[in-house]
Formats: structure tokens, sequence, C-alpha cells
């Protein structure tokens, strides 16, 4: 998340002490030392002095001149305060040290953590992607050691799942992957046996390679599962060397790698912790949650199942509106509403997502701040071209998101195979329609008796009700 976006509590007392990758002294105003970390299991450690005055930016040219990255490319990373509770991305103008200070401030308003998950949470600062960088010019970058970090950043995010890929996408990845570190001469044997030393898991993601179906079957399945994905990647391996030739440039398969990532709609997404209603299979299996991942970025929302690693819901900004809503009364949770177009047996309606999350002012701001910054940026790049077209006529401007903002009609989703596609139907979702007048929701049409069911194909009446948020 952006750490602008949000009003950070008050600055706490002195006797919080320093926490995470930014080493703790009585003396901020000595050299002090800092580990900015990176992915890839590396690090940058720097010696500051003022460690508590020390702003993003400053932190940012120290960076670039340890890891040797030119100016040029200052707005690809951005600082982020990290851990497995909560993930900020940092402005320019914040103080790092005095963040850590308010951590646990942090963890109390924006997470459902105990207080026992709190008092030993630390965060860690690392130098990652800025959400607000574009994608299209990420691959204009030449510099490999530039290109080095958002490979790692996005392997990364690969093989923990955080990016639900379909397989001809993880194999491709996985084998650039071993292309990149090993070079492209490998036969058959070579590779086999350098797979087998590093273990799939270097290559392809953990539920990929864990597999399912119990104890029994996976160590029954173990084998010839893993000789299988070994198989497939050969193949793919065999491919690029053919392609790319005996000895590539390092930043080819660079450049084919996070290319292979674009395709995914949520690379580079800032990514918040939620749950949302499971849909009802009986009685007894009412109020129950499932929960998700849910990314921003500069082209929509997507809404992601934790356990199953495949996509709930994407949305670009055209096509849905949103809001917020604070709790009532005490053991209620803050919501966030997601608002699309869908049908119910043909008849078209309103459908309303509903996150549960302590983050969802934050997400609502940060969702907000996306379009702002999509629109204004697509309204620059169509004055370039042709300077009498106002911002506010631009496809991404005011004009537009009146048009697809609340009650506007919005693109129609379908469903596909595919993990990166949308699974509307399996959500909980509230649907009604909007003639005018009034808000009606739908709701289908009961038998007279709980245990006389119908043998028709059930259908949908609309049914007023005073609050969507009701039933």
């Amino acid at each position: 998340m952006e750490g602008d976006e949000c009003s950070f509590p008050p600055d706490s007392s002195d006797d919080h002490s320093l926490r995470g990758s930014v080493a703790s002294s009585a003396t901020l105003s000595r050299a002090q030392d800092v580990l900015i970390y990176l992915f890839g299991d590396s690090a940058v450690h720097l010696t500051l002095e003022g460690l508590g005055t020390v702003t993003v930016q400053e932190l940012g040219r120290n960076v670039r001149e340890a890891l040797h990255t030119p100016e040029s490319v200052q707005d690809v990373f951005a600082f982020w305060l990290c851990s497995p509770l909560l993930e900020l991305q940092l402005k320019t103008r914040h103080q790092p040290y005095k963040l850590c200070r308010q951590w646990h401030d942090l963890l109390y308003r924006f997470t459902e953590a105990s207080e026992e998950d709190i008092s030993q949470d630390e965060p860690c600062l690392q130098y990652r992607r800025s959400v607000f960088y574009p994608k299209s010019k990420e691959l204009q970058i030449q510099e490999e050691g530039v290109l080095r970090l958002l490979y790692e950043e996005a392997r990364s995010n690969i093989l923990t799942g955080r990016y639900p890929c379909d397989p001809e996408h993880w194999t491709s990845l996985g084998a650039l992957s071993i292309a990149l570190d090993e070079g492209t001469s490998l036969d058959s044997q070579q590779f086999t046996t350098t797979i087998r030393e590093k273990k799939l898991s270097s290559y392809l993601p953990a539920h990929v390679t864990m597999g399912s179906g119990g104890l029994f079957s996976t160590l029954r399945g173990k084998s010839s599962r893993q000789v299988g994905l070994e198989q497939n990647l050969f193949k793919e391996y065999s491919k690029i060397c053919t392609s790319a030739g005996s000895s590539p440039e390092p930043t080819q398969l660079l450049h084919q790698y996070l290319n292979t990532c674009h395709t995914l709609p949520y690379y580079g997404c800032a990514f918040f912790f939620g749950e949302i209603d499971k849909p009802a299979q009986g009685i007894l299996q009412r109020g129950k949650r499932k929960a998700v991942n849910i990314g921003i970025c500069l082209e929509g929302v997507y809404v992601m199942d934790v356990k199953e690693k495949h996509v709930l819901l994407g949305l670009r900004f055209s096509e849905l509106s949103w809001d917020h809503s604070y709790p009532e009364e005490e053991g209620d949770s803050h919501i966030l509403w997601l608002e699309f177009d869908g049908d119910e047996d043909g008849t078209p309606v309103n459908k309303l997502l509903k996150i549960y999350s302590k983050q969802a002012e934050l997400m609502s701001g940060f969702i907000e701040f996306c379009v702002e910054l999509k629109s204004a940026s697509e309204g620059a790049a169509a004055a370039e071209m042709d300077g009498e077209v106002s911002l506010s006529q631009q496809p991404g401007g005011q004009e537009e998101r009146s048009k697809n903002g609340r009650g506007g009609r919005r693109g129609m989703l379908h469903r596909q195979g595919s993990v990166v596609c949308s699974r509307v139907q399996s959500l909980n979702t509230i649907s009604y329609v909007d003639d005018g007048k009034e808000i009606k929701r739908l709701k289908p049409k009961r038998a007279a008796s709980f245990f006389a069911r119908q043998a028709s194909a059930v259908s949908y009446s609309a049914v007023q009700t005073e609050s969507l948020e009701q039933g």
C-alpha cells in the first residue's frame, strides 16, 4: 500500500525501540548501520549519520550509489516497510526511523493481529518495485542490474503464489530462470542433475511442487509428478535455448521473463489482506468467510483466493465502482464495497462484493489515487498528441469516471478456465437493479414450504430493501 494514503498515528513515546532492519541507538546523531533488504536474499549495508531524520529520498541516493544504478531509474523502485502482517510503500518525504517507532500502532489500526503477534512483529526496510511505475516503461530499461532486481522480485511472487499463473506461464518462467542461472547449454542429463540438486521449488511455485490430495497420495505420486514437471521444464528450456542461441545476453532473458509476467494483470500490485463471505451451501454453513489477497495497481483491482491460488474477481477501474464503510457497532467490520455488472438468469443486475478488512480505508484511498494518477497520465499522453484536447475529455478523465462511476454501465465479466480469469459464480455477492426510481434487490422465489422444493429452475423477483448491507 502507499504510505501517503493513510493518516499515520502520531509518534509514540520515546521508550519504543527501533525495530527491524534499522539499527537502534541512544544517540541517533552518530553514524549508525542500516540494512536495506532486496529480493533474492541480499541486502545493502549502509552507514548513515542522523538516522532519526533521514528521509526516503536521501536513502534512495545512497542505495543507488551502492548498487551502481543510474539516477535515471530512480522512479522504478520505492522503499517499503514490510512484515508478514503489513506492507507499506513509503513516500520520498517519509522518515523510516519514525515509522518504525509507530509500527505497533499501525498494526493495531490496520490489522486483525493479536496483541502477542503484534508485540513480536518486526518490520524490515525493503527496496523494491514501485506500484506506480508503468509496465510499458519497464521493458525500455537496459541496465542489467536494474532488470535483475525486478526479476528477483517477480520470481519471488511467482514462486510464493502471490501471482497466480497457469501451467504454461510457470513452466516458461521456470525454464527462463534455469537459463539465467545455469546458461543455455545444458543437455538432458545435466539439466536433470541441476534440477534435482537445487530442487523444483527453486523454479516452480510451491503449491505446484507440493501437490494436493493428502499425505498418502502425495508420497505415492511425488516421484511421477516430479518427473513430469522436469520433462515439461526441459521441453520449454530447449525451446528457449533454440531461440536464444548458445550464449544469449542476460538482458534478453530478463526482458523475456518480465514480458511474460506482464501478461498477468496483477503484476506490480500492492497487496492487502481481507476476507469475503463464502457462498451458503446449507443452513449449517452460513456465515463462513474465505481469506483473500486484494491486489491494486494502476490498472484495476484483483481479488485472489489465498488457498486455491487463483483469481476470484478482476476488475479494471472502468468496470467498477467502490466505497468503504466503517463499523457501526462494536464487533462489526470495516468493509470495502466493490460494485460491478453481472446478470441473473439473463437479467442485467448490479453486483456488490463485500470485502471485510481493517485495511478497507487504505484500499479505498489507494484506488482513488490510482484512478486519478492513471487519468492524469492518460490525459498528458493524449495532450501531447493533440494540444487542443483537454484532460477532462480523455478516456480516463472526469467525464469517463462519471460515465463509469456509481450507477454507470460497465463492461461485463466473462468466466474462463484460466486461474487469471474471474470466477464470479463462486462469489457470494448482493445482486440488485436500479430502475431509476428505487433500488431493488433480487432474491430467488422460494417454495411455500422449506421441504417442498420447486422442480422448475430458480427464477428471480425484485424485492425492495431498505439497506443493501442487510440480509
